[in-house]
């Protein structure tokens, strides 16, 4: 057999994730035939970690078996094809180096401040063991309902569709899985969920750090941007800046910087308060090599709860974030 001619035979398998023939999805990625006849080969899929053993067998029967090949190295990767007429979903990732800095709050007022503009918004609670996102925007816990494929339906709030590990655990007990289970559940997050018809972005609340679910994310979405959330204190900007360039290391396109509980307000004295320092912000957006995109005041919204209106002071600088992300976006 050829070169031309086994890459015929694998252009004719089909991607189960799309039910199209690999040729059609632009599938093969790197086809080298080596000195001794060994195969590498290098193959995009949809699904990947749903149907990557099934196909690596099918492909084993093709180039050993049946084509008689004395050996075949193979690597997969998510394929970033999109059928015609279907709008790709877009991801944007909210990271933080530590906790305690507003991550899932800034999170959860940017998809508020993004449903003003007009934007169909979900988001992927992906911070599984801080999980925090139902709360913050009040939604009621009930069971998921499916889709006719399967998919979980996500549950929605004032628009934003949520899915979270909230969901799947009984009220007031804590999760405690090893990685393996963390990485089975993200599996179903990224693609096994149900969104909303031309939904026009995905938020993904990460937990802090550079861990597993860090580098999870570029092996399910690797397209997927980041926007990095800090406070104004020299140890949260330290570590804001690690987060900034791991995901920078591993191909992750860093948009901007959010400077969160940035000063107070006094309304006493009309001046601002810088209690937690000045110019951790600006110096994580310095390093990264991107632009602070905005400074939210500590402070509650006026209705108690955690989320701004558009009216309020807080919200309006949430909605200048909304605009500078769609642009970035392209959305």
């Amino acid at each position: 057999m050829t070169y031309d001619d086994l890459r015929k035979r694998l252009e004719e398998l089909i991607d189960p994730g799309f039910n199209l023939p690999f040729k059609a999805v632009n599938g093969i990625k790197k086809l080298v035939i080596g000195p001794t006849g060994v195969a590498e080969l290098e193959m995009y899929l949809k699904d990947k970690t749903k149907h990557e053993q099934a196909v690596k067998i099918m492909i084993i029967k093709l180039v050993k078996i049946e084509l008689g090949f004395p050996g075949i190295k193979i690597d997969f990767f998510e394929s970033e094809f999109v059928p015609e007429g279907e709008k790709p979903i877009k991801y944007l990732a909210i990271a933080s180096g530590k906790g305690g800095v507003g991550k899932s709050t800034v999170t959860a007022n940017l998809a508020a401040a993004l449903i003003r503009q007009g934007k169909k918004v979900g988001i992927i609670d992906a911070d599984v063991y801080g999980a925090s996102i139902p709360n913050i925007l009040k939604i009621g816990i009930k069971p998921l309902s499916a889709a006719e494929d399967e998919r979980m339906i996500p549950l929605e709030k004032d628009g934003i569709e949520v899915i979270s590990t909230e969901f799947f655990m009984p009220p007031e007990k804590p999760l405690m899985w090893r990685g393996p289970m963390l990485g089975k559940m993200l599996i179903h997050f990224f693609t096994g969920v149900k969104w909303q018809d031309d939904i026009d972005l995905i938020l993904i609340d990460l937990p802090p750090g550079t861990g597993d679910v860090a580098l999870d994310v570029k092996t399910y979405v690797p397209k997927s941007k980041i926007l990095v959330v800090t406070t104004p204190h020299v140890n949260a900007s330290h570590v804001a800046v690690k987060a900034g360039i791991g995901a920078q290391n591993i191909g992750h396109e860093v948009i901007g910087v959010v400077e969160n509980m940035s000063y107070y307000f006094n309304i006493c004295s009309s001046t601002r308060e810088f209690i937690f320092g000045q110019g951790g912000g600006d110096e994580v957006a310095r390093k990264l090599g991107v632009k602070l995109f905005g400074q939210i005041p500590i402070g509650q919204p006026q209705n108690g709860d955690f989320l701004y209106t558009g009216k309020e002071e807080a919200g309006k600088i949430y909605n200048d974030l909304a605009l500078k992300v769609m642009k970035e976006m392209d959305i």
